[in-house]
């Protein structure tokens, strides 16, 4: 339905209006009419439609009709196809005639100029501003969707700034510094750096931000007498940032105009441009309380007499949804494997970088003057990224948990197209905000509902009472992105916590294409009896690593308290399994049973027995599996085997690094000393139906 507006006449002096291309006027012919008028008349010139809506029923003009009575309801609607060349060149008449008919008691004269004002942005999703029949005050989800894309301006484009461009009021760019971005140079990089979108000299700030175009035709002078206003609602204000550069297309041109304090922007059209061109950044990601939807007005002022306040004639509407923040699960292909250099570690480092190169994948090594002592590189930080359909880049998602690589994610990876966003746990952190216990599966079905994205899976302390939890700034910003819903797991019962403790994704390539990994004491004393049986009892665990304990298999089956905590272990990731089927639509011949056992007791959490194989680096079809160091059968290790057998029938290939006093014998493993970049999705965020 087209946008209407009342239109007061008068039978004593002309009426001036305008006529926005597209909406209606409705003439009040009833409130102008003289006294003793009992019936009206309507003329137009050749360029204004006119209908006279008469007991409910609309006739379009001119019609048999020559004369309407004047009865309550009355009314005359006007529309207009063609911009107007001068002011007031179309016109309509209202003549008003008494009971005795003949000579007209009165006359309404109305004079109309057609303008266009159009308020523009990618409502298609195609990538390039258009005009478009769409709603455009509306945003929907889907293949058939409509409704434009917002991204969180969330990057660093000056690599001389201290914070991303969403916390400054500057256009950034890094064209012409004359070098080309790289990471902070106490990194050592085995490999090309590559970063998705990324040109060198050439992205400026404004790449990063949304285009809105305001597009106002018509005669010129119409203008002076009206005002051109752009506004964003109150409660949006904090969330977005426009930019506008007028004609000018130099950088330093760009001003602020909309967003924080400033509310509202008076435009002044050009003579000689029929557009406007703005930039929208997003300066938050959806949380609580901000469901990412965000609405921009312009609205038609029109000057009144003076000393009068101006009165709106027109608003156009246009509404962005902030792109959320999304993970890839370790099935995704790798980009960039990350892992730090610490005292101890240079041999994982170096079998760490042995993978990298056997899947083709650059390796950045964050020396010890950026983690200061501190490996656990998969516990600071997530990687993710947001998109629209004008641009993608990385965006890193920074935990609360603050120790000797908090600084690493702002000094060395934020910068041009790598964006940043972190959330705070006022409360306090538990081991449960540290991102070994965040993952994402791969995309799955569920009772016919598609997670074209999969879903994020995180740890907590339920069905338990009273135990550690993720704090709830964190929580709460996974659930607000929407896309990926989160599930639930137990992990309390861990003594560090983490869901990457038991379980992970690799990829395969029947079934759903890929296979969850589970911690399995079950899987793993079932081997050992099996070994017993063949005449292995006295096979010894952890050989050639000095001074550890070197338990036989009979040692091991004959330990009751180690068979009944593992028998309650067993029970915990029990719990875990029934909820992943359902969460992920997941089927027995889905999940793959990983030897493994665990020590402890329920008041500490349990602890891998030996190096926790599902806690693995995952490079596309290559595997670096912590080296469980089992009991050697026939010169091989037993549970290498059993892994192995599971594994290379998928077409992985099985790479077994030695972690024990490096990360073991810390409460960690491969994934944990870990992390990887790794290709976004293919599937649009937006053709989502959550």
């Amino acid at each position: 339905m087209a946008q209407q507006r009342r239109v007061q006449l008068s039978t004593q002096r002309p009426t001036s209006t305008v006529c926005v291309l597209g909406t209606e006027l409705s003439l009040d012919v009833c409130g102008s009419a003289p006294k003793d008028a009992v019936a009206f008349h309507v003329q137009g010139t050749p360029g204004v439609k006119l209908y006279v809506v008469h007991e409910t029923q609309s006739v379009k003009l001119p019609s048999s009709v020559c004369r309407w009575p004047l009865a309550a309801g009355a009314e005359v609607l006007l529309a207009m196809d063609a911009l107007s060349k001068d002011v007031g060149d179309e016109k309509v008449r209202i003549s008003y005639f008494g009971e005795a008919g003949g000579v007209p008691v009165g006359r309404a004269m109305l004079y109309l100029t057609c303008v266009d004002v159009s308020l523009d942005t990618d409502a298609s999703r195609s990538g390039a501003v258009s005009r478009t029949l769409l709603d455009k005050a509306t945003w929907t989800w889907g293949p058939d969707g409509h409704g434009a894309i917002l991204l969180v301006n969330c990057d660093r484009d000056d690599p001389k700034a201290e914070t991303p461009d969403n916390r400054d009021t500057a256009v950034r760019s890094y064209a012409g510094t004359g070098t080309s971005h790289t990471r902070n140079p106490t990194f050592l990089c085995f490999s090309p750096r590559f970063f998705l979108s990324y040109t060198p000299f050439s992205t400026p700030d404004l790449k990063d931000m949304s285009q809105m175009v305001l597009r106002t035709r018509g005669p010129h002078t119409i203008f002076a007498g009206h005002r051109l206003l752009l506004h964003v609602d109150f409660g949006d204000a904090d969330k977005v940032g426009v930019f506008y550069g007028g004609n000018s297309v130099a950088l330093e041109e760009y001003k602020h105009v909309l967003g924080g304090s400033k509310l509202a922007y008076a435009v002044k059209p050009s003579r000689h441009q029929e557009e406007s061109i703005f930039y929208v950044e997003g300066l938050a990601f959806p949380d609580v309380g901000f469901s990412g939807l965000v609405a921009f007005h312009v609205t038609l002022l029109e000057s009144p007499e003076k000393g009068l306040l101006e009165t709106p004639i027109f608003t156009d509407t246009v509404v962005f949804r902030v792109a959320p923040w999304i993970m890839t699960p370790n099935t995704a292909a790798p980009l960039e494997v990350f892992v730090c250099s610490v005292d101890n570690n240079e041999d994982f480092v170096a079998s760490v970088g042995a993978l990298a190169e056997k899947a083709k994948c650059p390796l950045t090594i964050c020396p010890l003057l950026e983690n200061r002592q501190d490996r656990w590189i998969q516990d600071e930080v997530e990687f993710g990224y947001v998109q629209a359909p004008h641009k993608t880049f990385p965006v890193v998602f920074d935990s609360p948990r603050d120790r000797g690589l908090k600084d690493f994610p702002v000094k060395s990876i934020l910068g041009p197209d790598f964006g940043y966003v972190a959330r705070q746990a006022p409360e306090g952190t538990s081991s449960l905000d540290s991102f070994g216990n965040l993952e994402v599966s791969p995309a799955v079905t569920v009772r016919g509902k598609e997670y074209p994205l999969g879903r994020i899976l995180i740890g907590s302390s339920f069905p338990r009472l009273g135990g550690r939890r993720m704090a709830k700034a964190v929580k709460d910003f996974l659930v607000a992105q929407r896309v990926q819903a989160p599930v639930e797991l137990f992990s309390d019962w861990l003594h560090v916590g983490h869901v990457d403790e038991f379980l992970s994704f690799v990829p395969a390539p029947d079934r759903k294409g890929f296979r969850l990994l589970l911690a399995s004491p079950s899987a793993c004393y079932q081997l050992l009896k099996e070994k017993q049986e063949e005449g292995f009892g006295e096979a010894a665990m952890f050989e050639g690593l000095e001074k550890v304990p070197k338990p036989t298999i009979n040692e091991i089956l004959a330990n009751e308290g180690l068979r009944k905590f593992n028998n309650y272990v067993q029970s915990c990731i029990n719990w875990n399994r029934d909820i992943l089927k359902r969460a992920l639509g997941l089927a027995e011949p889905d999940i793959l049973d990983i030897p493994q056992l665990f020590r402890g007791d329920v008041a500490t959490g349990a602890e891998a027995f030996f190096p926790d194989m599902v806690n693995m680096l995952v490079l596309g079809r290559h595997l670096g599996i912590p080296k469980p160091f089992g009991p050697l059968v026939g010169g091989q290790c037993c549970l290498e085997q059993r892994v192995r057998a599971l594994l290379e029938p998928l077409g992985l290939t099985c790479t077994f690094i030695d972690d024990y006093f490096s990360y073991h014998l810390l409460s960690g493993e491969v994934h944990c000393g870990t992390n990887v970049r790794r290709k976004p999705f293919a599937f649009k965020w937006w053709h989502v139906v959550p």
